[in-house]
């Protein structure tokens, strides 16, 4: 190492992983930390592009608002000014032929307002009775992880799950609610399965403690989230190097060994500390030697496939002005968009630039659904194009599309997914000097990852300074 700088190299060169470079420069006045990425640029899913001109995120477009950890990892690396709030957040379900608008109250798709829901139309009369059911029924039984579907529907019926839970989900992990668990994707209401009697009186209280000052649940930056990774990376002080692929990882007497780089050409790389912070497939291969029982839970960890279509038409093209957010689409209703998002509506600034251009984007995929994205970009656009003809009667083609798919993007927290990771963390527990982050253990959103990161630098800080002196650097570089 150079003199007594130790060196922590963090793999992967997404938000988690930036952060965690971040807070480790923190708190490690003589620390030396390197990023190695294997793509050609940093930030993962965080990515902006330009599309008629306008520069618009074209993976992950928000971060939780309520949340604190990313808008305070934003303003810390100077993005604070570029903090924005959208227009409107009201959504819409399609579903049984027409755009209907989302039940007031209703908690991940869970209602809690009976009349709301019925004024909605979401539901059949047949479903709004079952659904009614809940408040007679006696308790469901739950004393360990169930599936989303496997509650809701015993307490609610099939058309809550399929027309409001599914889509709502699904539009957050691209998954499937028979397999989701229902402790790590809705903790709160798992938390009333196993206390409370009725879902529905249940979903009232966990509405009406929601902060009714506390604003728009999500934020945006001005310049799209795409910029939120290289203001971090910018930020954090460390060496930062892209088209890295780290192959192999091993422990040595002082630290860590990884190689990287093609196999006729490795490079060796010794550090005192390895921080992972690529998706779990990624991270069981590296673990794979000196951690098998993390690396064996990690492969267990199942990912979904997505594209994002991005289309840029002109104003006049839509009859009406879209006014919402965006809509939902429930699986069960069989179309190839499971969402679309009408990004200069949600995001006034977008439409600054060009008001005379709606920016729209159309989310294809869900877990089982890998056939529809095979077709090609072209085919793809056309989906997406055929969508708004028939939701929104567009009556002009696009003057600018962009396809971007996201291959394994979106871990699936599925029954016995907390357990999992707590058994993750206890195997990788007992090797110093490794910790791990990222959106595979407590949360895909931006703030979860920041919160991973935190965690994960902190665990190294401790290893290389079990003083704890590095935790009082931190506090008052952070305040100040």
């Amino acid at each position: 190492m150079e003199g007594n700088r130790r060196h922590v190299v963090v793999v992967g060169g997404g938000i988690a992983g930036l952060a965690a470079a971040w807070h480790l420069r923190q708190g490690g006045e003589n620390l030396r930390v390197t990023v190695l990425e294997g793509a050609s640029r940093v930030g993962g899913k965080l990515h902006a592009t330009e599309v008629a001109g306008v520069a618009v995120d074209v993976g992950a477009e928000a971060m939780l608002a309520r949340r604190p950890e990313g808008k305070e990892l934003a303003r810390m690396v100077g993005l604070g000014e570029e903090l924005r709030l959208p227009g409107t957040t009201q959504a819409a379900i399609l579903t049984r032929g027409a755009l209907r608008p989302m039940p007031k109250g209703q908690v991940m798709g869970v209602p809690s307002d009976l009349l709301a829901l019925a004024r909605s139309g979401i539901l059949s009369p047949g479903g709004l009775a079952r659904a009614a059911l809940d408040r007679i029924l006696p308790a469901t039984r739950v004393s360990t992880d169930v599936s989303v579907a496997a509650y809701i529907r015993a307490r609610m019926g099939d058309e809550v799950v399929d027309r409001l839970v599914e889509p709502l989900l699904g539009g957050v992990y691209a998954g499937r609610t028979e397999r989701l668990s229902l402790d790590a994707t809705m903790p709160r209401v798992a938390i009333a399965a196993r206390t409370e009697r009725s879902l529905l009186a249940a979903a009232g209280e966990i509405a009406a403690d929601a902060p009714k000052d506390a604003g728009p649940v999500f934020t945006t930056l001005s310049r799209g989230m795409g910029s939120l990774p290289e203001a971090v990376a910018a930020a954090s002080g460390a060496e930062i190097r892209t088209g890295v692929m780290v192959r192999e990882l091993r422990r040595t007497e002082g630290g860590w060994k990884l190689v990287a780089g093609p196999a006729r050409e490795p490079e060796t790389i010794e550090a005192d500390a390895v921080i992972i912070a690529v998706p779990a497939p990624a991270a069981s291969r590296l673990l794979a030697e000196e951690v098998p029982r993390a690396a064996a839970e990690l492969a267990r960890i199942e990912y979904a496939s997505m594209a994002v279509v991005t289309l840029a038409y002109p104003r006049e093209a839509f009859p009406r002005p879209p006014s919402g957010s965006g809509y939902l689409v429930p699986a069960v209703d069989g179309r190839p968009i499971k969402a679309a998002t009408f990004s200069s509506v949600k995001w006034p600034h977008l439409a600054e630039t060009d008001p005379n251009l709606v920016l729209l984007r159309c989310s294809i995929g869900r877990l089982g659904e890998e056939a529809v994205l095979q077709r090609d970009d072209a085919e793809l656009v056309a989906l997406a194009m055929a969508e708004m003809v028939e939701v929104m009667g567009v009556r002009a083609l696009p003057r600018d599309s962009r396809v971007t798919r996201w291959g394994g993007g979106l871990p699936q927290y599925e029954v016995g997914h907390l357990d999992r990771v707590a058994r993750i963390r206890a195997a990788a527990a007992v090797s110093p000097g490794l910790a791990l982050c990222g959106a595979a253990y407590d949360g895909l959103g931006i703030p979860a990852c920041v919160s991973t990161a935190r965690t994960a630098a902190a665990r190294i800080l401790d290893h290389l300074d079990p003083t704890g002196e590095w935790q009082d650097r931190t506090d008052s570089l952070t305040k100040g």
